[in-house]
């Protein structure tokens, strides 16, 4: 399995996460459609904290990272915010769709 996006097919894990990260919004749009997810505003805020994290770190943030930094960009944002947009999982859902690899499992930091 694998997404297609400008005609370049990009590597990914059987759960569909990319294997080398990707920060287009292309990607995310191809990442999105195969999961069935329409991209709203609020995703793509959250995507790009997530890009954001993962330049600045080497790595997606961990569930209770995320919540804490994310409060720092939208204080009213708290878990149900961010569960009604990625319901499979804020940390791990949004760090696919955003095109990055499959983040650390708990304890792995």
């Amino acid at each position: 399995m694998g997404y297609s996006v400008g005609g370049q097919e990009l590597e990914c894990d059987a759960d569909g996460y990319l294997l080398e990260a990707d920060l287009r919004d292309e990607v995310a749009q191809a990442i999105a459609a195969a999961d069935g997810i329409a991209l709203t505003d609020a995703h793509w805020e959250v995507i790009r904290f997530l890009r954001d994290e993962f330049q600045a770190n080497g790595h997606s943030p961990n569930f209770r990272a995320m919540l804490k930094g994310f409060q720092a960009i939208r204080p009213e944002a708290d878990s149900k915010y961010l569960y009604d947009l990625f319901p499979m999982g804020p940390a791990k859902q949004g760090a696919k769709l955003a095109g990055l690899p499959q983040p650390y499992g708990k304890g792995g930091y």
